[in-house]
């Protein structure tokens, strides 16, 4: 049997995720003319562009592991990070003769699908690879909560675009940190420390908690327990949080917000963490 215990405990984030997707059809239902084509933090994508791109997730997500319909590869030589750049583009693209009307129209039943097809999966089963929390692999409680991020993440760069203030309260967004932190062990994976070594994270505001990352025999793993005496001790806010794991600010720019005791070179590994795939 494969151990998973490094990961912490198991969410289940599925209530919050249909919730969710009521509250993006809900937005996109209230954006106008203008805001549809609002730059946002993706680069080169409008807000029309992102909204397409989740559209692409859900129907993606539903012919792999719903239907066992799958077609795309990378081509040879070509990693995988930068497989998916490219893919999601092509869909970018070619989903720019899509209206805002019907787009919404298939986000709402697509959104739907993916909804209920989450609720007839076994959470504790293996599944693949979250390939930002490590070597699959993990169980499928993690891949539904990073879908969670995904679309959560999404959201939020629409509202941030179009200047509202999204699903920030602790309900929604605790679940998006609570997950994003389970690449902690993976980031840390090359920091060398005597086992029992111990990393505590101190997240505040709403969503917010304390993650303790402590060095096993063989790799780091993360509980929610606070540390009596971590080697390091790292302290953000909610938002400098989420936006620092989707590379919304550069862990340079986290530091500046940070506050930080103890061992500075592993709190600033730390730092390095991404909860998303990155071609670079």
């Amino acid at each position: 049997m494969t151990d998973t215990s490094w990961l912490g405990p198991a969410i289940d984030v599925r209530p919050v995720l249909a919730e969710q997707q009521d509250a993006f059809i809900d937005l996109l239902r209230r954006l106008d003319a203008d805001e549809w084509s609002r730059p946002t933090i993706c680069p080169g994508w409008t807000v029309k562009d992102v909204a397409a791109h989740v559209l692409g997730d859900h129907i993606g997500r539903l012919s792999i592991h719903r239907d066992g319909f799958h077609v795309l590869y990378p081509r040879e030589g070509e990693d995988f990070p930068v497989f998916l750049d490219r893919i999601n583009e092509e869909w970018v693209i070619a989903a720019r003769r899509i209206s805002p009307p019907m787009l919404i129209e298939l986000l709402s039943d697509f959104g739907g699908q993916i909804v209920r097809f989450w609720q007839t999966i076994d959470l504790d089963a293996l599944g693949g690879s979250v390939r930002w929390a490590g070597p699959g692999p993990h169980p499928c409680w993690l891949d539904v909560a990073r879908e969670y991020t995904e679309y959560w993440t999404h959201q939020q760069q629409i509202c941030d675009a179009t200047g509202r203030a999204g699903l920030t309260d602790s309900r929604y967004l605790g679940p998006v940190i609570d997950t994003f932190l389970r690449a902690l062990p993976h980031t840390l994976r090359d920091i060398a420390a005597p086992p029992g070594t111990a990393l505590q994270v101190v997240v505040t505001g709403p969503g917010g908690g304390t993650w303790t990352c402590v060095r096993g025999q063989e790799r780091w793993g993360l509980n929610h327990r606070p540390h009596s005496q971590p080697a390091a001790r790292l302290e953000l806010d909610a938002d400098t949080t989420w936006r620092l794991c989707t590379r919304g600010i550069t862990p340079e720019q986290a530091a500046e917000r940070a506050h930080i005791d103890g061992d500075q070179d592993l709190a600033a590994a730390a730092l390095r963490i991404v909860s998303i795939i990155r071609s670079q």
